[in-house]
């Protein structure tokens, strides 16, 4: 963990997995992946969002102060990051949270078989992993998403994202590739209303 008195940043082998502003100015992000990812494409009003990987929450922080979501649901395996990013980060005075502290490959089946649903699914636990990891929790992922809702997945340039937005259309309407920024390694895969949704409830507070 790194604070300058301007921000703190989290950072876990090299890659910089979030940013508090520490004077609450969000906008100093709006060029970062976390904020990209919410206006890619429109969300609804008050969106149900589920984070698969959280970091130091700053996707969280930016969600609430850009669209008031109704109900957040988090999937992280590890305890110490859930304990940093309530400690450090700031979440911990937010409340509100549900937080699914496992697996995604056993959190994702159990969510689905209970039904739910949400307008806003971010996927930034496999940024670097193999194609095959990534490929089987995005396409877990898909019945987990409203019928008018999103998912989108953080890739590393040069690695899959290609062959993610390819396996993604044959399960969304829309499917779109963005790039951060130039000099950064980012590429947002974004998926929006499956083609085929399946039986289930949409998440409500």
């Amino acid at each position: 963990m790194i604070d300058d008195g301007i921000e703190r940043r989290l950072i876990v082998r090299g890659d910089t997995l979030s940013v508090y502003p520490l004077g609450g100015d969000w906008t100093r992000l709006r060029r970062e992946y976390w904020w990209r990812a919410l206006v890619a494409l429109p969300l609804p009003p008050r969106p149900s969002a589920l984070f698969v990987g959280l970091g130091g929450g700053t996707q969280i922080h930016l969600l609430r102060w850009l669209r008031r979501p109704r109900a957040l649901t988090v999937i992280e395996r590890d305890p110490v990051i859930l304990r940093v990013a309530n400690e450090w980060f700031g979440l911990g005075r937010l409340g509100g949270i549900e937080f699914l502290c496992g697996d995604a490959a056993v959190a994702v089946p159990t969510l689905t078989r209970a039904g739910r649903r949400f307008d806003f699914v971010m996927e930034d636990a496999t940024y670097s992993d193999e194609a095959e990891r990534s490929l089987r929790l995005a396409e877990a992922l898909v019945p987990l998403v409203s019928p008018g809702g999103l998912l989108v997945l953080n890739r590393h340039r040069r690695r899959d994202a290609g062959e993610l937005a390819t396996a993604l259309r044959s399960h969304f309407r829309e499917v779109r590739l963005h790039r951060v920024r130039r000099e950064a390694e980012n590429v947002l895969v974004c998926g929006a209303r499956p083609l085929r949704p399946r039986g289930g409830r949409r998440d409500s507070v």
